[in-house]
């Protein structure tokens, strides 16, 4: 994933690893892709040596140097590959911690119980939040004008959050009975 997002953003123009890294960032990959931060320049790195990117030149910044990369042909070629992989995987991702724990709530003292699942329950309310402010600020960058698939992946974002509350709220009730 880390390889398809670095040459994702090399797409756009050629770039310096920091400049990567800060898109991203702003884009919150960590949250929807799962890209750590510090991933970037180990797969900058894979990249270059595969021949999937170049540096095009080197700027001064201060005592340093930086490299700015760009895509060759084959990372065009790649960058569409992986996106096709990306597509075909069928994995789904359960809650299987919150699973767990429901499957044996019943053993747990009740009061014990209701609170950890009313403070995971307030987890997911804060993440809801996170990513209806990814949302608006992907809105403000790009003017109101957001591709229809990047608002598919959103929606699916908050469906599956909702969905979680809502286990939860089964849950208690069951619990609190």
């Amino acid at each position: 994933m880390t390889k398809l997002l670095v040459l994702a953003m090399l797409s756009i123009k050629p770039m310096s690893g920091y400049e990567i890294k800060s898109m991203l960032e702003l884009n919150d990959a960590q949250r929807w892709a799962g890209v750590l931060p510090g991933s970037i320049y180990n797969a900058l790195k894979k990249l270059e040596k595969d021949g999937y990117i170049e540096i095009e030149g080197l700027e001064n910044n201060g005592h340093r140097q930086k490299a700015i990369y760009k895509m060759t042909a084959t990372g065009v070629d790649y960058q569409k590959q992986l996106a096709l992989e990306c597509l075909g995987n069928a994995k789904v991702h359960y809650p299987t911690d919150l699973y767990s724990g429901i499957s044996f709530a019943h053993q747990l003292p009740k009061e014990k119980a209701v609170e950890q699942l009313k403070k995971n329950k307030e987890q997911l309310y804060l993440e809801l939040q996170a990513v209806k402010t990814g949302l608006e600020a992907k809105e403000r960058a790009l003017q109101g004008d957001i591709p229809q698939l990047t608002i598919i992946v959103f929606e699916h974002m908050f469906e599956m959050i909702e969905s979680q509350i809502r286990v939860i709220d089964r849950a208690l009730d069951v619990i609190e009975g």
